[in-house]
């Protein structure tokens, strides 16, 4: 998709917006468009951050990404299938957890969708939440907010 459609469209409705009033109303939307020219493309990418944050934290095995080329932005997913142990000999320690029914009965609805066991769904979850690549976890990870140009 195309950035610059948006942001043109955006500066577009604030340019009529001004000529709907006098010529002070038009020269204050003059300068309103010449500041949102330049912060608009960055809130556009903060806000598809947020999005792809959100959905990446969704998916079981994957995330999904932000590609920029040029005035080109382009989502696409990164599989992160997570190896399993190779046998259950490898899975010794062990915790006790206490839930409520209600988280209970929605991380069985959740294996259940993925098609693994509870155990399999938990250990997963886990291990994307504790995984050093993950962006989410406290650390800087691959996670880029802003605007570029090229």
């Amino acid at each position: 998709m195309k950035m610059s459609l948006a942001v043109e469209g955006l500066l577009a409705d604030v340019m009529a917006l001004g000529q709907l009033g006098d010529e002070r109303v038009s020269e204050v939307a003059d300068r309103i468009v010449a500041v949102l020219e330049r912060s608009v493309p960055s809130r556009i990418l903060d806000l598809l951050s947020e999005v792809v944050a959100e959905l990446s934290s969704e998916l079981p095995d994957g995330r999904v990404e932000i590609r920029l080329a040029g005035d080109d932005v382009e989502f696409a997913y990164a599989d992160e299938g997570l190896a399993a142990p190779e046998t259950d000999a490898e899975l010794s320690a062990r915790i006790t957890l206490r839930l409520s029914d209600q988280l209970k009965a929605r991380v069985e609805e959740s294996a259940s969708r993925a098609g693994i066991s509870v155990n399999s769904w938990v250990l997963r979850t886990l291990e994307r939440g504790t995984s050093t690549s993950n962006p989410r976890n406290g650390r800087a990870g691959s996670r880029l907010r802003g605007y570029g140009t090229t």
